[in-house]
């Protein structure tokens, strides 16, 4: 786990940016997105007299991935069990330990459950620089990390920041099937893959992606696959995002004939059912009838 501090001000250099992405439908129909644009730039809406915002990387990096070449892909993230309780429940522990360090400081736990650009302060504390795919990557262990923060009332010696160091790598765009990546660091969410299989929630994918989805069914990794940077990324040993002993070696038709009680079993506590059994099966389906 990594961590840096950042005073909690107004992100003057992200505030132009998110109007321009919102005003250019860059979210989709993550409608959501749309919502509370003020408390997004500034801490200090969400918790009352904030002064710091402590950001934290958690490592997800799997030691082995899935076993079939021809298998539909799940993203390397949604492995084991959903980061949103694991990482609270560590938030938690390091909140008791400042009380019990400190005294009476008042603050928030946020792990992409709220209105926080989470990239951003991460940025802002030095944990990396934002790339060219619009995550952050940091220097000595890639970008496979889950980002969380504690908005504290407590004020605190910030981090600076760290300078990008992309350089003309183009590796991230030159991949991404769909063209997500429209120009470097400013990604078209709604020809994200990603999206296409988690958020999007229509009965059916958009048929101009047939034949694009690189295999995904569920998320996608490929503008972090090719990052060099992530030559560096090393296994995490956090016991709950160890995958499901089954999950590896699901063969292509065993997903194909997935049924209801094996997923539920499968990913009983896994970020995957944010999609249920039906959004699954719509995108396995979709990239069966895409071959």
């Amino acid at each position: 786990m990594y961590c840096g501090v950042s005073k909690a001000d107004f992100l003057d250099e992200e505030a132009p940016r998110l109007e321009n992405w919102l005003k250019n439908d860059r979210q989709g129909k993550m409608d959501y997105m749309t919502n509370h644009f003020d408390k997004r730039l500034d801490p200090r809406l969400l918790v009352d007299d904030a002064k710091s915002v402590v950001s934290l990387l958690l490592n997800y990096f799997p030691e082995h991935t899935q076993a079939d070449p021809d298998a539909p892909k799940l993203s390397k993230y949604a492995y084991g069990q959903d980061y949103h309780f694991i990482i609270k429940d560590k938030l938690k522990e390091l909140f008791a330990f400042i009380h019990e360090e400190i005294g009476d400081v008042g603050g928030r736990m946020f792990v992409d459950s709220a209105p926080v650009l989470d990239k951003a302060w991460a940025k802002k504390s030095g944990l990396g620089w934002i790339g060219k795919n619009s995550n952050l990557i940091h220097p000595k262990h890639g970008s496979f990390f889950f980002i969380a923060e504690l908005i504290l009332d407590l004020e605190l010696e910030p981090d600076g920041p760290m300078k990008d160091y992309c350089g003309t790598c183009t590796a991230c765009i030159d991949e991404c099937p769909t063209d997500a990546i429209i120009e470097p660091y400013i990604v078209d969410g709604s020809k994200c893959i990603s999206y296409l299989t988690i958020e999007l929630k229509d009965e059916l994918l958009p048929n101009e992606f047939r034949g694009k989805m690189d295999n995904w069914m569920f998320g996608c990794d490929i503008c972090q696959d090719v990052c060099p940077w992530n030559r560096f990324s090393k296994p995490n040993n956090i016991r709950e995002f160890q995958p499901h002993e089954n999950l590896l070696h699901m063969s292509k038709s065993d997903w194909n004939e997935l049924t209801e009680e094996v997923f539920q079993e499968l990913f009983r506590k896994s970020a995957v059912k944010r999609t249920k059994y039906k959004g699954l099966q719509r995108n396995v389906k979709f990239l069966t009838n895409s071959q």
